[in-house]
């Protein structure tokens, strides 16, 4: 099989991951606005870790930083989508025009990247000591995540030379 109809498909497979992801939390808005505001207000962390100072227990700070996720998955779902699209495009173009239409889903996969590593490892996982929560602790999706589609970005970007690649 053709390695850019290989490609194709798993950026379009997460760009249904995150449209799916969105549509979720805007349809259930409580139950995830409930994850953001027990990560912010670190009420299920260890009893009396040194870290609690950091919390943040106002409600319209917690339903800011839950529509800046919201719209920040939701972009990475444009991106995606826009990148699968341009390289189904391009899928039969010569080598120039398909590194130009993977543009969109490098950019796309990057800001996925990002919000898994900065949003939810970086600031939830330690700075809101989620890592500490049984109940709300979102690491495990976070690292899933940012292993597949950083795995897909590397996929996307091999140097075609160093694929097998049919007419």
């Amino acid at each position: 099989m053709n390695t850019r109809l290989c490609q194709i498909p798993l950026v379009a497979s997460c760009a249904l991951y995150m449209g799916l992801v969105v549509f979720n939390n805007l349809t259930d808005y409580g139950s995830n606005y409930q994850f953001v505001q027990h990560v912010l207000a670190m009420d299920t962390t260890f009893p009396g870790n040194a870290g609690m100072w950091r919390a943040i227990n106002s409600p319209i700070v917690h339903h800011v930083f839950y529509a800046s996720i919201i719209l920040w998955e939701a972009a990475t779902a444009v991106l995606l989508t826009l990148g699968a699209a341009r390289m189904w495009a391009a899928r039969r173009a010569a080598a120039g025009r398909w590194h130009g239409a993977r543009s969109y889903a490098n950019a796309g996969l990057t800001l996925g990247l990002l919000i898994w590593l900065l949003a939810f490892l970086a600031v939830g996982g330690e700075w809101f000591l989620m890592w500490q929560s049984s109940t709300w602790n979102g690491l495990t999706t976070a690292g899933r995540m940012f292993t597949v589609m950083g795995i897909i970005l590397i996929f996307i970007n091999l140097p075609e030379a160093t694929l097998t690649e049919q007419p």
